[in-house]
């Protein structure tokens, strides 16, 4: 915490709440942003450009007549960008932009993106910004991954697209992102530099309601927020809630994330699925109602791949990529009445160069290309190095509950999960039968233990064919879950 808002909170613990309505949010807790935000910026501060809403174009003009660093005041009202789809504003660095109460800048289904370009440290407070129709994978604010902006007291609702993309050292704190086509954010940057990221105290609710998904089987390219090689990562006291598919999507050479008292609620898919990316602290969240969509779905044509509502598939720790931690560890989350629990799931043929890499113009951050090819990478290093491990994945402290008749299922549900599946692919694999199975079952250092469960859980566990009840999932070979209690008790030895 830095010096300015360590005196910001010494000063607002001495106040009522609604007097720091941000620094509240912040230690508060999760709960409802969108259409909860305070009325700030009344009155345009000294020194700003006032920007009439009367006046199509406004906005982008008087950005442009501007030097850097200049403070925006929107007045109450619908500020429009003009009639071509590429009408946008391009903000200098340092620009500040303050919403009015009731200040709304509105694409009309008609312009593509809202704030544009690469300057840094801009800031937006308290506006509404909607109707934009952004394409597949754009966003709509911060459309060109801009470092160092700032975005609070901001609702994003009823775009295309993404209503949010990001840069290196982003912070967005008590805003709205919300019923968005594609993502609430979209945090991908060419080059792969988004480093410092922060969402807190956020409400991301109800994106994708393109069904993206289904518009394009196999996409990955939904849910409230989406990830793509994000080195450090801090997302607390968020409510993710409601959305379309995934909560939270890290996908691909992500690291260092922290996920901290988090409220997540009602997403259709995944509550957080941490894809093919390394260390991860997940701790004290709440984890409510989620993947019962997916779950049903995956029940009804039989599928008995375990749906999870924390799904790590190819993920883990990894010393040798600096972190704040070496590991993945959950630990004191509360997990209630959600169609599963936690999937920790390695695909034998997905590894840096086979055709089964969906990311296929990346590798492992602890190997080359060159070296993951037929005729090298059935030799040490490659042959360790070229698979993205579930490895070093420890789940301790946490609470589960289940009722499925709450949850309304009879099947294929109540899961916890550790597998893989039996290699076959491509013709030059060295991972074919077993071997990630074997690995990631006995050989990876995956482990529960001193967690408390109540409900009919199961455990799928080495690969699909296998399910084991808690006294299995305790007994040799597995030995999962030392010191758990699994009648709704306290865990401990």
């Amino acid at each position: 915490m830095g010096r300015s808002r360590a005196v910001l909170v010494a000063a607002c613990s001495l106040l009522i709440a609604v007097a720091c309505p941000a620094i509240a949010r912040a230690t508060d807790g999760p709960g409802p942003v969108c259409d909860h935000q305070p009325a700030e910026h009344e009155q345009a501060p000294p020194g700003a450009v006032p920007v009439d809403p009367g006046v199509d174009g406004d906005l982008s003009a008087k950005t442009a007549a501007n030097p850097p660093g200049t403070t925006f005041w929107l007045r109450p009202g619908t500020h429009t960008l003009g009639g071509d789809k590429f009408g946008q504003v391009a903000p200098k660095d340092g620009d500040v932009y303050l919403g009015a109460p009731g200040a709304v800048v509105d694409g009309r289904g008609v312009n593509q993106a809202a704030f544009t370009q690469r300057a840094r440290d801009v800031e937006l407070h308290g506006l509404t910004i909607r109707g934009f129709a952004a394409l597949q994978d754009q966003g709509v604010v911060n459309h060109d991954s801009g470092d160092g902006w700032l975005i609070e007291n901001t609702t994003i609702e009823d775009n295309a697209g993404a209503g949010l993309m990001a840069g290196a050292r982003q912070v967005v704190r008590h805003s709205c992102l919300r019923d968005n086509g594609q993502y609430g954010l979209n945090a991908y940057q060419a080059g792969d530099g988004i480093t410092g990221l922060v969402l807190d105290g956020n409400e991301i609710t109800g994106n994708n309601t393109g069904d993206w998904e289904a518009k394009v089987p196999g996409c990955g390219c939904s849910g409230g927020a989406k990830f793509w090689a994000v080195n450090g990562a801090d997302i607390t006291g968020n409510w993710v809630h409601g959305n379309h598919g995934a909560g939270l999507w890290a996908d691909t050479n992500n690291n260092d994330f922290l996920v901290e008292g988090n409220l997540f609620e009602a997403n259709d898919a995944e509550a957080l699925f941490y894809e093919t990316s390394y260390n991860l602290v997940l701790r004290g969240n709440t984890f409510r109602g989620n993947t019962l969509v997916q779950g049903r779905a995956f029940a009804s044509r039989g599928d008995n791949f375990p749906a999870a509502t924390v799904y790590l598939s190819e993920s883990g720790g990894e010393p040798r990529v600096p972190a704040r931690t070496s590991s993945i560890d959950i630990s004191g989350n509360t997990f209630e009445d959600n169609w599963a629990g936690i999937t920790l799931w390695e695909n034998a043929d997905r590894f840096c160069n086979s055709p089964a890499n969906t990311s296929s113009g990346y590798c492992t951050k602890v190997a080359s290309k060159s070296s993951c090819a037929a005729g090298t990478i059935e030799k040490p290093p490659a042959y360790d190095d070229c698979r993205w491990k579930t490895q070093r994945v420890e789940v301790h402290g946490n609470t589960f509950r289940f009722d499925p008749g709450r949850v309304g299922c009879t099947s294929l549900c109540g899961r916890m999960a550790l597998l893989s599946n039996y290699g076959t692919f491509p013709d030059w694999s060295p991972y074919k039968g077993t071997v990630v199975e074997e690995a990631i079952t006995f050989r990876q250092g995956n482990r529960w233990h001193d967690n408390s469960y109540a409900g009919p859980w199961t455990f799928v566990v080495h690969d699909t064919s296998r399910t084991v009840d808690p006294a299995g999932w305790r007994a040799e070979p597995y030995s999962q879950d030392e010191c758990s209690s699994f009648d709704g008790g306290t865990a401990g030895c």
